[in-house]
């Protein structure tokens, strides 16, 4: 409880402050809440995922600090959206990319989702990605577009091409979030709004699909073959969410990418808005997958043994020698 509240007022200071150390602060408390709850299960590979996220957060955090105190020594300002200083502009979209886990800062988070339990996993991929966002949306008109724009097509192509591969649930999950936050980052210089909108839309899904999962005990694609066993309407709701986060157009997920592919073509970034839709289509790949994998009806028990009833023991016909 203390930890979940610890959350909550972390998230809460960041969103509301107008001050750089305020919102350093409420990072920081958000770090510090989640880092108990990835390690709580106690597995080797759980404090591994634990000890990389504090490391990768203490120096993005570290970064943020240097980058609006550097702010701050030039024009003596310490309001996150008097940001001026173009060093300080640099510092601050590298600071925020390893926070989000933007490429090419991405490495981290596959592997820490992978780590984390499903209900661990929820929070890093959707409450832990607002604060950086917020800080994003305020100081948006600062940074430098193009940068922003690099950084997120090459999300969009990395999330699509390292998902492909993944038979972990989970990874597949990290690598659709660092495509979806592509997505936002894209729009972001543009219309920040869409950004909000398309972070709102996103949680909501990703939040849909985990309980899902949780509900199941789902962590591979072969345990999610057999789970339509235990909850088939669950498994209905889950292959639609999955088809809406891929962006199929009757769905919801279709959305917010219409309208960032609209505002890119209004703002004459015709090739941009091709690419990008053009590499969603690798992710729409494996939400097929995943989708095809919930809906196939395999027995529940799909393994060798089995088989072991019909196998029959070879008969000694030797006689025994006197």
């Amino acid at each position: 409880f203390i930890l979940m509240l610890s959350l909550a007022l972390g998230t809460m200071i960041t969103i509301t402050s107008n001050h750089w150390v305020t919102a350093w602060a409420g990072l920081e408390i958000n770090t510090l809440a989640i880092i108990p709850l990835i390690s709580k299960s106690h597995h080797p590979r759980a404090i591994e995922a634990a000890t990389k996220y504090f490391l990768t957060q203490a120096t993005a955090s570290a970064l943020m600090l240097f980058s609006s105190m550097t702010n701050a020594w030039s024009s003596g300002q310490w309001d996150i959206t008097q940001l001026t200083n173009p060093p300080s502009c640099l510092l601050l979209t590298a600071a925020i990319a390893i926070k989000l886990g933007l490429t090419p800062f991405h490495f981290w988070f596959p592997e820490v989702l992978q780590g984390s339990s499903l209900t661990t996993a929820l929070l890093l991929s959707t409450a832990m990605k607002f604060p950086p966002t917020t800080i994003l949306l305020l100081t948006s008109h600062s940074l430098n577009p193009t940068l922003l724009s690099t950084m997120a097509i090459m999300s969009i192509a990395l999330g699509g091409w390292m998902g492909l591969n993944q038979t972990q649930t989970r990874k597949i999950l990290a690598f659709s979030s660092i495509s979806h936050l592509g997505w936002m980052t894209i729009i972001i210089t543009y219309n920040p709004k869409l950004t909000l909108l398309t972070f709102y839309l996103y949680s909501l899904m990703t939040t849909s699909i985990f309980l899902s999962m949780n509900s199941t005990n789902t962590l591979k694609l072969s345990t999610l073959m057999t789970s339509w066993t235990k909850a088939p309407m669950l498994n209905t709701t889950l292959m639609l969410t999955l088809l809406s986060l891929a962006g199929l157009p009757p769905l919801t997920g279709f959305l917010p990418k219409w309208l960032i592919i609209q505002e890119l073509t209004k703002q004459e970034m015709t090739t941009t808005a091709t690419i990008i839709s053009m590499l969603s289509l690798l992710g729409l790949f494996f939400y097929l997958r995943l989708t095809y994998c919930s809906t196939i009806t395999l027995p529940p028990n799909s393994s060798n043994k089995m088989k072991q009833w019909s196998i029959k023991k070879p008969v000694n016909t030797l006689t025994p020698t006197l």
